[in-house]
């Protein structure tokens, strides 16, 4: 089912449309959440919370505008005025990558699911260490797969700053990347 259709069926109370869209994009949600929570069960309650804040506001959502961009800014707001919230509680310990995501793909031996394991929490590790609009950045582009435009709209910034910020988040993911690279064990 295309995807305004189905937005018009949650509108009209259709629980099955609304499984569906939830399905379609809670494993968005969740990753989103995640990188600001850095809690899987907080991630889940706050990805369970976006939705229902979704559910709610559905109805002043306009048809013209893209969707994924538009719940994102639902999620990113919701997840930094948690942020917000708990700012007074000491950080939650670190998850190992591996146990947040399946990182075992169908037909990988169990070397190269290890290998790819770690590269993975590699890159979370770096991810934690890069600036904070740094890291928001490389999230929304890189991970969620949003186009600088629309991060633009998203964090309300003019497209250069988007770009150029894109462009020295790289950087320095990369260069925190092969600092903690020999740390870590990984052969570069």
């Amino acid at each position: 089912m295309e995807l305004p259709e189905l937005l018009d069926r949650c509108r009209q109370g259709n629980s099955l449309a609304w499984e569906e869209l939830v399905r379609r994009y809670q494993g968005r949600v969740f990753g989103l959440a995640l990188h600001y929570a850095r809690d899987v069960e907080e991630a889940r309650d706050l990805a369970q919370e976006v939705f229902v804040r979704v559910f709610q506001r559905l109805g002043s959502f306009r048809p013209d505008e893209p969707f994924l961009p538009w719940l994102l800014r639902v999620a990113r707001n919701l997840c930094i005025d948690q942020i917000r919230r708990t700012a007074s509680r000491p950080p939650g310990s670190d998850i190992p990558a591996d146990e947040a995501l399946n990182l075992r793909a169908a037909g990988q031996s169990p070397e190269e699911a290890w290998e790819a394991g770690s590269r993975q929490q590699l890159v979370h590790r770096a991810l934690r260490q890069v600036g904070e609009a740094h890291r928001e950045i490389l999230l929304l582009k890189e991970i969620q797969g949003l186009k600088l435009e629309e991060i633009a709209a998203l964090l309300d910034l003019p497209l250069g700053t988007v770009k150029s910020r894109s462009s020295r988040a790289r950087v320095e993911l990369a260069e925190t990347i092969l600092r903690l690279a020999p740390e870590a064990g990984v052969a570069s």
